[in-house]
């Protein structure tokens, strides 16, 4: 019998294996352009996450979410984040800038971080400051080196982290609360794609076939951490998750041959020891939460 936490721990590293390949497989999609591809994933991620929330019997819940305006405003906002998000991602594999996307999912954390401390009150430990300016310090050198400032690696962090914000708090699965996001959505990318004549479907039987698996590859993984979640402790989801930026940095470096510049070679080292930082926080929290934990359940019972 496989136990729920074999089961987390592998959804979360299909999860990170799916997004951290995923730049081969927009790579494929280079003659598209970004915009037609994210019209085409809002698309096809809607009628899968609808057939997904269907089977499950969430109905009631997605009514309750688009009824409640509060909730379906903070959706919609989280929609625009993660489509810029998706965007931006598109067009570093387009542009040639995997690693420094990947330094955006690395930083990611830790910006959020920084929005828990001020915009919820959350007090992070001395160790999670640390490894936030060491990352700032990370950002800083490569943006020296480079002579501006990573603007894809900020955005992807920053959008991401603020998606996440929005959403905190929400009473629902995540694939619904995805499924209202991508419903928001649906309007402006049917619009695109009619406008656009289908929008790169008539490009050939293999080009409309990657178009329709952006859906898969949008649902999959978020199905995945969705699983991940609900079965593996906080740090070990964190930790694990990592596994997504360094298949993109790895994904960078060898298979598109991405310049790895002594700017780079200064800052991603910075970077590492910060998310090795904040990763032993995580596990250390985890450790501390799950003592106390022993500790009442083992005074509750004398």
């Amino acid at each position: 019998m496989i136990s729920d936490k074999a089961v987390g721990v592998a959804a979360i590293l299909g999860c990170s294996t799916v997004w951290g390949l995923s730049p081969l497989f927009y790579d494929l999609l280079n003659a598209v352009s970004a915009w037609d591809i994210l019209a085409h994933r809002t698309l096809w991620a809607s009628i899968l996450f609808g057939l997904v929330v269907w089977a499950q019997g969430h109905g009631g819940t997605l009514r309750r979410l688009i009824a409640d305006r509060r909730s379906l405003g903070l959706l919609a906002v989280a929609a625009a984040m993660i489509s810029l998000n998706w965007l931006v991602f598109i067009l570093s594999v387009q542009l040639g800038h995997v690693v420094e996307a990947s330094l955006g999912y690395y930083i990611f954390p830790l910006v959020t971080v920084l929005i828990g401390r001020f915009l919820f009150g959350d007090r992070p430990t001395a160790v999670q400051w640390i490894a936030v300016a060491l990352a700032t310090l990370g950002v800083s050198v490569l943006a020296a080196g480079l002579g501006a400032a990573p603007w894809v690696s900020l955005t992807l962090a920053i959008s991401f982290g603020i998606y996440g914000a929005l959403k905190r708090g929400l009473d629902a699965p995540a694939q619904v609360t995805v499924l209202v996001e991508v419903l928001c959505l649906l309007p402006i990318a049917l619009a695109w794609i009619g406008w656009r004549g289908g929008a790169g479907l008539d490009g050939g039987t293999v080009q409309a076939a990657l178009l329709f698996a952006t859906g898969p590859m949008t649902a999959l993984p978020l199905i995945l951490f969705s699983m991940a979640a609900r079965r593996i402790t906080s740090a070990t989801l964190g930790i694990l998750s990592y596994l997504n930026p360094t298949l993109q940095f790895l994904c960078g470096v060898i298979w598109l041959a991405e310049p790895f510049t002594r700017a780079h070679a200064w800052a991603f080292p910075l970077i590492w020891a910060a998310v090795a930082l904040y990763s032993v926080s995580l596990w250390r929290a985890s450790n501390a939460a799950r003592s106390a934990a022993r500790a009442a359940s083992a005074s509750s019972t004398t």
